[in-house]
């Protein structure tokens, strides 16, 4: 049995490319024989808290008595256990202006802790997220892989990295918006996904 963690963010809902990207994989891997325990969150409706001063120094350890900020840092706890029970976490990770979508930040902002996630260490951060792999599934409405105005990349890479998951695979769907390259585009990303089902 694979655990495997869901993480939707985009707005466009069961219309998102990369949430149909999403589902064909499990899909695919369904088909291939993997028996996936599958916790699936849409970030979207959600409604995860946006990183303030109060937050970011209650996830470090700080007290706090409001009841807001403590159900935020038991948010953050669950979180985290759902991200180191898994296997598999796999990510749809939309290109909006040409970063991240704000509710998949909003996730990272929690679930990324020192002490809980990584730890400092006299040279360089250590993760401490053991045993998962990751595969981020990320469509654009242009081109802009291996471009300066892909922010989305190399952003999950390194804080995937930050927390111990090394081991990513990226599955793109580029020139969503552009008639003649959408089509291939998408026989691509699809090509991929068989291959990772496997």
């Amino acid at each position: 049995m694979t655990k495997v963690l869901v993480l939707k963010s985009s707005m466009m809902g069961e219309q998102s490319q990369t949430n149909q990207l999403i589902e064909q994989l499990l899909k695919q891997r369904a088909e291939h024989g993997f028996q996936d325990d599958v916790i699936t969150h849409d970030l979207t409706t959600l409604n995860l808290p946006v990183l303030n001063a109060d937050i970011f120094h209650a996830l470090r350890g700080v007290e706090n008595d409001s009841q807001q900020i403590q159900k935020i840092v038991q948010l953050s706890d669950q979180l985290i256990a759902e991200l180191k029970q898994a296997d598999l976490l796999l990510i749809g990770a939309p290109m909006y202006n040409l970063n991240v979508p704000t509710q998949l930040k909003n996730w990272f902002d929690l679930v990324v802790r020192a002490r809980h996630t990584f730890r400092y260490t006299e040279t360089y951060p250590q993760g401490l997220v053991d045993g998962v792999n990751a595969i981020v599934v990320s469509s654009r409405g242009g081109v802009h892989l291996g471009q300066a105005t892909d922010a989305v990349s190399p952003y999950l890479t390194s804080v995937l990295g930050l927390i111990g998951i090394h081991n990513v695979e990226f599955v793109y769907a580029e020139g969503m918006d552009i008639p003649p390259l959408r089509e291939n585009a998408l026989k691509a990303a699809h090509t991929q996904i068989l291959k990772l089902a496997v």
